[in-house]
């Protein structure tokens, strides 16, 4: 099921692409070296939703590609309902492939993280850097912001109440964001799929989305780790543990900030991004 990009004009609706069999909304902008976005697993998420700030900023120097993952927003849902951080992986290298991507930077927010680093570890040829905010990837007990966000039931209210764990600054959050996010939550075939992707009991779906932590000590990426110290989502202690474990690998907690970092720092964030992967960039222009 899909919904038909033709009839509907959003802003969260980029191009059609066939990644991985599926059909896959994305926006690409920019040039130069590619950057992929990978967004988080809020209810009614798209990938515009997320990274809407950040990507003109982030294009001025780069590629930008930001999917719909599989499952979520204006892209398709598979008819097995069955998700997994495996074939999240598989749809992502899909995406690079159709469009030709044969190296990228790889950008993930809390789930996207999750995904981002566990496409790192089985394809590590095919990231040059990696940022990871706010992310998932290793193990920890769920929290409960975290379980509110998983499982959501749609209401108002509900809505309400997770923009106000997403973010620290409450003048970002209203009740129009919240009507907004919450007719976003129940477009046709939105929650359905998002049901079925975390169901009770949730510590588990915190475990799947973890990798080995052998397999994350053997990273050879550069890698920056992006946090908000306030957020009540995400413990900050699971991007500690990324950079501990990851070798080449250098933290960033942002202080009064929950868990929306690019959108709370958007301006700070996209500086601090850009800077990262720019100095790859200039590594790659001294090599010729």
């Amino acid at each position: 099921m899909t919904v038909n990009v033709a009839t509907t004009t959003s802003p969260e609706i980029g191009r059609e692409i066939v990644a991985a069999g599926y059909r896959t909304n994305l926006h690409d902008e920019g040039d130069g070296f590619p950057a992929m976005l990978i967004h988080g697993s809020g209810p009614g998420v798209t990938a515009w939703a997320n990274w809407r700030l950040v990507i003109p900023e982030l294009a001025r120097q780069r590629r930008v590609v930001a999917p719909d993952m599989l499952g979520f927003g204006y892209s398709e849902r598979p008819e097995d309902q069955f998700y997994s951080r495996d074939r999240w992986v598989d749809h992502a290298v899909g995406v690079m492939d159709e469009l030709g991507l044969k190296r990228v930077d790889l950008i993930g927010n809390s789930f996207g993280g999750g995904i981002a680093l566990a496409l790192a570890i089985r394809y590590p040829e095919r990231v040059r850097r990696l940022v990871l905010m706010g992310s998932v990837g290793v193990s920890f007990p769920i929290t409960r912001g975290l379980d509110e966000v998983w499982g959501y039931q749609p209401s108002f209210e509900s809505m309400r109440q997770l923009l106000d764990t997403f973010a620290f600054d409450r003048n970002l959050v209203n009740d129009e964001l919240a009507e907004l996010r919450y007719l976003a939550s129940i477009r046709p075939g939105f929650q359905e799929s998002f049901a079925a992707m975390f169901p009770a009991p949730r510590q588990r779906w915190v475990d799947r989305l973890a990798s080995p932590e052998a397999d994350i000590r053997a990273l050879p990426h550069e890698a920056l780790v992006i946090h908000g110290r306030e957020d009540q989502v995400i413990p900050v202690q699971a991007s500690l543990t990324l950079a501990n474990w990851i070798d080449r690998s250098q933290l960033h907690v942002f202080g009064r900030c929950g868990h929306w970092t690019q959108i709370e720092h958007a301006n700070r964030f996209a500086r601090l991004v850009n800077d990262f992967l720019s100095e790859a960039d200039a590594m790659a222009s001294g090599a010729h």
